[in-house]
């Protein structure tokens, strides 16, 4: 073995007090007793699975002044995340094999943590899903307007789902109605207008339009943000094989209690109502809703503080996104196992990736935290290029240690790997 780890470890719904045997990166036994010549003891602090973020921003290539690899993976490993899934959506957009190539180079040389990297499909894209499969961990699709988004025409979205559902990879869907979004645009003022221009109705065109088509095709979806009591309700009555992504802003914000500084919460889809945000939660305590995502996409401040109609949408979140939730275990509004099955196990099975859980043969990727420790959010300590949070004065557990493949990683605020650390997963 190359290290043993000693706590109260998370395994299968319980707390144990046991050892972790670690072996090339990978969890190789966990026993009651266990020594090696390098043993870390961490007494009665919590030893819980890494968290996995499928749905983040980092801005590489071409948006590199709100962030990159080097700034958004370091986020992320000092917020108890260890692997992440970025999102086509850059400049270039990563839509053939040439720019996945070329993310997949700058991600190599500059990411603390491991990494997988999604393909956008556009209307000039579809002929080659099977050539992308071979370089990406999985799919996305913008069915509306959004920032950066990437065109692409709903008359195809059958044939787009018909070629990824053979390559076996998850495809993951912005779902807002781009004509819905047309009718109901007009000019913006706050977070209400923004609202009113992209109502849950443009959330329920669109998941009635991939579930109509999930009908016939077996690909494996993923809706993102979904945001709506409308469009969960729509949800509930389709069992099939898909699974739903809700975010931290969602979850913590709503129209009614954000007063100020309100182009810093505009975000696609909209923060919407309470009895939206409500239900969101229900969604996600209850299991329906499976995945917790980030959606972390940092905008600066100087492009936050312009007037609302002209400010970009987007909200950081992937290094405060497990933190935030872990205080709220704490405040016992949400279990443990809800939080590791929708942050750490659910997102890892859904890329099929090692990760996720602390058993044998899986990567030895985990946190410690000290659970009586409670702190606040304050974006001065936080790594992110963007310099701000949505979270400012939240309560957080942030974890004092975070391992990857058995290598520290952070270990007293202090990052422990050099750049380009991080490995390629999901392919």
């Amino acid at each position: 073995m190359d290290r043993t780890i000693e706590g109260k470890v998370y395994i299968n719904g319980t707390f144990e007090t046991c050892c972790i045997g670690i072996k090339q990166g990978k969890i190789s036994t966990i026993k009651k007793i266990l020594k090696d010549d390098e043993h870390i003891d961490f007494g009665n602090k919590l030893i819980l699975p890494a968290g996995v973020d499928l749905h983040v921003h980092f801005r590489d290539p071409g948006f590199t002044k709100k962030e990159d690899f080097k700034t958004g993976s370091m986020a992320a490993a000092f917020g108890g995340i260890t692997c992440i899934f970025d999102m086509p959506n850059t400049n270039p957009p990563t839509t053939t094999p040439a720019t996945i190539e070329e993310k997949s180079y700058i991600a190599k040389k500059m990411s603390y943590i491991d990494y997988g990297i999604f393909a956008g499909i556009t209307d000039n894209n579809v002929k080659i899903i099977n050539r992308l499969a071979k370089q990406c961990s999985g799919f996305k699709i913008y069915l509306g307007e959004t920032t950066n988004s990437l065109k692409f025409n709903t008359k195809q979205l059958k044939s787009a789902l018909q070629e990824t559902s053979k390559t076996n990879k998850i495809t993951l869907i912005h779902a807002e109605d781009e004509q819905c979004l047309r009718k109901h645009k007009s000019i913006e003022h706050n977070l209400k207008d923004h609202l009113n221009n992209r109502p849950s109705e443009c959330e329920v065109t669109s998941v009635k339009t991939i579930l109509e088509c999930c009908n016939h095709i077996s690909s494996k979806i993923h809706f993102c943000h979904i945001s709506s009591y409308e469009g969960l309700e729509v949800l509930k009555r389709y069992p099939n094989n898909i699974s739903l992504g809700v975010t931290p802003h969602h979850l913590f914000f709503d129209i009614s209690n954000v007063n100020s500084n309100q182009a810093f919460y505009k975000v696609n889809p909209p923060i919407r109502t309470q009895l939206d945000r409500e239900t969101l939660w229900q969604g996600i305590i209850s299991g329906f809703i499976d995945v917790i995502e980030s959606d972390h996409a940092p905008h600066t401040l100087e492009e936050k503080e312009i007037e609302f109609e002209k400010a970009p949408s987007g909200i950081p979140g992937v290094e405060t996104t497990y933190p935030l939730f872990l205080a709220e275990v704490k405040h016992q509004r949400i279990s443990f196992a809800r939080l590791i099955s929708s942050l750490c196990e659910k997102p890892a099975q859904l890329l099929n990736i090692p990760k996720g859980k602390i058993e044998k043969g899986m990567d030895a990727d985990f946190i410690v935290i000290d659970f009586k420790k409670i702190s606040t959010i304050n974006s001065d300590n936080l790594h992110s290029k963007c310099g701000w949070t949505p979270f400012e004065n939240f309560p957080a557990i942030f974890p004092t240690h975070v391992f990857i493949r058995g290598e520290k990683l952070i270990e007293e605020h202090e990052i422990q790997v050099s750049r380009g650390f991080g490995k390629f997963v999901g392919v």
